[in-house]
């Protein structure tokens, strides 16, 4: 089910039950934008659509998304495809291979061994929220976050897994290390982690 409501003068803001719906509409959105749909912006259980009123209107942008018929971008990803090289040498690395049963060798074979996809992006610039992974790597947040997480550091936590682009407090369980460049205003887009975009991992 989706609600849609009006957000000021150039937004409409469409409201879901669950992750799954938001990705699969924004699959389809992003790729037949009409003309005057500046910006989409996913979350876990929104798409805010901003658009400029001088060229279409809130309810022409509220029949495109009511008309728009979702795609399936967990399974096959719909933008760009970025590698991510990972150290494997988080604090928190033993622990989940103990919570998942894989073992140190297992969660490392099943994190390197998904297609991810960028879900949506938040927290801080250039993080991005990653799914597409196995269950068997679904673990939870740490009951006690960390005050200062180091920049680069890879992290799991309920079905999502991400790379910190800077120095922050956080709790997902941390299982490794990356030098990527996740956030570079000289870049276009800085954010090398974007909605829709499929990651891959590789053990170095």
């Amino acid at each position: 089910m989706m609600r849609v409501l009006d957000v000021g003068d150039g937004g409409v803001l469409a409201e879901f039950d669950t992750l799954d719906a938001v990705l699969a509409l924004f699959g389809a959105l992003d790729e037949a934008r009409p003309p005057g749909v500046d910006d989409l912006v996913p979350a876990a259980r929104t798409i805010l659509v901003r658009f400029d009123p001088r060229v279409t209107t809130h309810e022409a942008v509220r029949s495109w998304l009511r008309r728009t018929r979702p795609a399936d971008v967990r399974a096959r990803g719909h933008g760009d495809s970025v590698h991510i090289e990972v150290r494997y040498d988080g604090p928190d690395l033993d622990e989940v291979g103990a919570l998942t049963g894989l073992g140190v060798d297992g969660v490392v074979a099943a994190h390197t061994g998904a297609v991810w996809t960028v879900a949506f992006a938040g927290f801080a610039p250039g993080f991005g929220y990653l799914v597409g992974g196995p269950e068997s790597l679904h673990v939870p947040r740490l009951a006690t976050p960390r005050t200062s997480v180091p920049p680069g550091s890879v992290g799991l936590a309920g079905e999502f897994s991400g790379v910190y682009p800077r120095s922050s407090p956080g709790g997902w369980q941390l299982i490794g290390s990356s030098d990527a460049p996740l956030w570079d205003t000289d870049r276009d887009p800085p954010a090398l982690l974007r909605p829709g975009v499929s990651v891959r991992f590789h053990a170095v």
